[in-house]
């Protein structure tokens, strides 16, 4: 049985420095994603599909040039073991024999959950802020569930020289995965995807790097954005954002922007 508190996982700040000087591709693996990977049990937005988690476990052992595969940095770093992490670790952690390279460095999962999980919030505009060097001057087209709407109403994206939009399905996107992967292979080569999708952007990342795109799972770097601009000390609702797991369930309102209706190029429900 592997230890994993011995497995290697970079830190938020070598991640980030890794895909800003490399322009590299970032698949990310978090609970959900082993859910799905080692058909534990459904997710709120996604259904175990075997075909999926044939992809996940395609990609966990990938050993593309351009493209990182992100751990959570629990495994690394006992400090690190939340009480939900405890729990995960203690249920299913014998699991991940098959899957995880104790040989390999991996990088970090939390590189788009900059702010609740931080135990140093003095460091997270600085985060934040490398983030967006990402993006600096990038043409970006933002694949993300339909009611997600990255970056609408704060100025996470300002820095990026245009932004489209592909919008999903909210719950169970991979059922619509050779669609969405088509749409995005539409896009000339040169502009950064930005998915956020649940564990369909894992396996999305990876595909569109193969295809020669700097493809990243950005998660819910926007939600995890817009708490740090509240101040926020625990997972809340955002208005007008999809916020799964949200205590008070999930909150999502209309929205009239014309900015962001003019970016959407394509919605697949």
């Amino acid at each position: 049985m592997i230890n994993l508190t011995q497995v290697l996982v970079k830190t938020i700040d070598e991640t980030l420095n890794k895909v800003i000087n490399d322009k590299c591709s970032v698949s990310r693996f978090r609970d959900g994603e082993f859910a799905m990977l080692m058909l534990l049990h459904n997710l709120r937005f996604q259904v175990i599909d075997t075909r999926l988690s044939l992809r996940l476990d395609e990609v966990i052992k990938s050993q593309l040039e351009n493209h990182i595969v992100c751990l959570p940095p629990v495994f690394g770093d006992v400090d690190c073991l939340s009480d939900f992490w405890t729990w995960w670790v203690n249920s299913y952690g014998n699991m991940l024999n098959h899957y995880i390279d104790m040989n390999r460095e991996y990088y970090n999962s939390y590189m788009s959950r900059l702010y609740l999980p931080s135990k140093d919030k003095s460091k997270v505009k600085a985060l934040f802020d490398k983030a967006k060097l990402i993006w600096n001057n990038r043409d970006i087209v933002i694949v993300e569930g339909e009611k997600s709407r990255l970056g609408v109403g704060n100025d996470l994206f300002n820095n990026s020289k245009s932004i489209q939009r592909i919008l999903c399905p909210a719950i169970n996107a991979f059922f619509k995965y050779d669609e969405i992967l088509d749409e995005v292979k539409k896009q000339d080569a040169s502009k950064l995807i930005l998915i956020a999708l649940g564990p369909t952007a894992t396996v999305l990342a990876y595909d569109l790097c193969i295809e020669g795109y700097q493809a990243i799972d950005i998660g819910h770097i926007d939600l995890e954005y817009e708490w740090f601009l509240q101040g926020a000390t625990e997972l809340c609702p955002v208005k007008n954002k999809y916020v799964d797991g949200s205590p008070d369930g999930i909150i999502v309102g209309e929205i009239h922007d014309m900015k962001y209706e003019s970016e959407i190029i394509t919605t697949i429900i």
